[in-house]
């Protein structure tokens, strides 16, 4: 079987669904720049850490995910199929490598991006999006403890399900974050959106934050705003990768939600070369 060389640049941050599948999305690009989505990887979430991160080359073997229709949406081959990293692109030259598969294809238009979506000759379900400008940066609070009903439910679910279409046990290594976080943005034609982010980085750094300010909460929040509006939004070259869930991907009015960025420095200069 013919491995398949992806460029990983999505990882969200865990959630709690009815759907197993909708837990945590990776995606990344093909080497023609083309977007996939991979569904399950067979380990835990420390372990996906450390066996690959952003902008690794991977290689594997992948066969259509047959209980998504989305056509991204790929699975490993089997169980015990083995990733293998083989590059790592880096930052170099303003993020230029990057860029070449990155920004093949990017959107700056809402509302044709949501048309491709639902219509099922394309079903676009993951893009690059480039907002006109970004408004703000909204800060929420939810509840600070998974339903446990629903994690029960879940458990005992998967006590009798496959563990290869469902092989992590989230409940026991995933912390619920404690605030939802939004781009205000709009795009080329002034539709002003409202967009919830659930990169594993924004997660990542609220936890980070939080340990450095010795748990006060309204510092760790303010430095995550800091970061992805102050920094992000106004000073770098910000693109944003959309996804849609499963579950809601022909429901929703928007079925997009942020599940990374992208943001070299602004280049206001000419090459020279």
């Amino acid at each position: 079987m013919a491995l398949t060389k992806v460029l990983i640049a999505v990882k969200t941050y865990p959630s709690i669904s009815g759907k197993y599948d909708e837990l945590v999305c990776t995606a990344g690009f093909r080497e023609d720049g083309s977007w996939i989505r991979i569904y399950p990887i067979p380990f835990r979430k420390k372990s996906y850490n450390e066996q690959y991160k952003k902008y690794d080359w991977i290689e594997l073997d992948l066969v259509k995910n047959k209980s998504d229709f989305r056509p991204e949406s790929y699975r490993p081959y089997s169980y015990d199929s083995k990733i293998k990293i083989i590059d790592h692109i880096d930052t170099a030259n303003n993020w230029s490598k990057r860029k070449e598969f990155v920004l093949k294809n990017v959107y700056n238009n809402l509302n044709n991006l949501i048309l491709e979506a639902k219509n099922k000759n394309i079903c676009t379900s993951l893009a690059v999006f480039k907002p006109k400008e970004i408004l703000d940066f909204e800060i929420q609070k939810v509840e600070r403890e998974w339903n446990k009903k629903k994690i029960e439910k879940l458990k005992a679910n998967r006590d009798q399900i496959n563990l290869f279409e469902h092989p992590e046990n989230p409940f026991d290594v995933v912390k619920k974050l404690p605030y939802k976080f939004k781009y205000v943005f709009v795009d080329n034609e002034g539709k002003l959106s409202k967009m919830m982010i659930e990169d594993w980085e924004i997660g990542q750094l609220y936890w980070n934050c939080l340990k450095q300010s010795n748990g006060d909460e309204e510092k760790a929040v303010a430095n995550v705003k800091k970061k992805y509006f102050d920094d992000f939004a106004k000073t770098k070259d910000l693109y944003l990768f959309l996804g849609t869930s499963q579950l809601h991907h022909y429901r929703s009015r928007n079925p997009y939600m942020i599940i990374g960025t992208f943001h070299p420095k602004v280049n206001n200069q000419l090459s020279l070369l």
